[in-house]
């Protein structure tokens, strides 16, 4: 059974409430569950956290545990050298996911220090990019 780890950074524990203009109705527990029920072969293991510190710490704990990371570094994207090295150093296939376009957004948001890292990016197609994201790992797995 693949393991998949579904991680999300900062503010993205207010999914459904914050922005729902931007971001849609759906909580981050509506997306996991969803994720569940469309990949029942799949082990998810979820993690959110507004700390940079606690990103890189799960990544690195992921090593050699899951198959590959979805992972939504929400404003860490624009910021992080840090989660990129985490990204680098821990060697699984990891695909980039916004709910949002950022390149449609505000200028500062068009630039991911992210992207260089990660196996591809899925981005402005809502949630589904998230089950999006879990089929691309899935079927590079197979190859």
């Amino acid at each position: 059974m693949p393991v998949i780890l579904i991680l999300n950074g900062p503010n993205l524990n207010l999914l459904g409430t914050r922005q729902p203009e931007i971001y849609g109705y759906e909580t981050l527990e509506d997306i996991n569950k969803s994720l569940k029920k469309k990949f029942p072969a799949v082990k998810f293991e979820t993690f959110q956290s507004n700390s940079e510190g606690a990103l890189i710490d799960r990544l690195h704990d992921a090593r050699g545990k899951v198959d590959g990371v979805v992972f939504n570094p929400g404003a860490y994207t624009h910021t992080s050298i840090a989660l990129f090295d985490a990204i680098k150093a821990v060697e699984l296939p990891v695909i980039e996911v916004h709910l949002s376009l950022p390149e449609a957004r505000e200028s500062f948001r068009h630039h991911s220090y992210i992207t260089p890292a990660c196996k591809g990016k899925i981005s402005g197609l809502g949630s589904i990019g998230y089950s999006l994201a879990v089929e691309a790992l899935l079927d590079a797995g197979k190859k």
